[in-house]
């Protein structure tokens, strides 16, 4: 019996947003995004779209997670993630966590 993978993808779209989702089939995914066929969705007039980012997992709780968290980001940190940069992708949530600490304080 095979494990189930489960894919985080990050997307550059042609206006130059991110979208970002989860999969257990990366390529399949990539070809329904690019296809167009959901006119509704995020990524339908933002074609053509590449793959900037994936991370594989055998878990899904964790995949979901991730997926959540990076939605949660701000650009430069998820070009952070993209560039393998991850002095920088600390150094940006360090940078957050200290702003929130000080609006905790702020507020006492």
């Amino acid at each position: 019996m095979s494990m189930k993978i489960y894919y985080v993808y990050i997307l550059k779209c042609s206006d130059d947003s991110y979208y970002t989702g989860i999969t257990n089939n990366l390529t399949r995914r990539l070809t329904e995004h690019n296809s167009g066929l959901d006119t509704s969705s995020y990524t339908y007039s933002r074609r053509p779209l590449k793959l900037a980012f994936y991370a594989e997992f055998n878990d899904p709780t964790n995949a979901i997670m991730l997926e959540k968290r990076i939605k949660g980001w701000s650009r430069k940190k998820k070009e952070a993630l993209i560039n393998e940069d991850y002095n920088e992708l600390v150094r940006l949530s360090n940078l957050k966590n200290n702003s929130k600490k000080q609006q905790m304080v702020s507020l006492r």
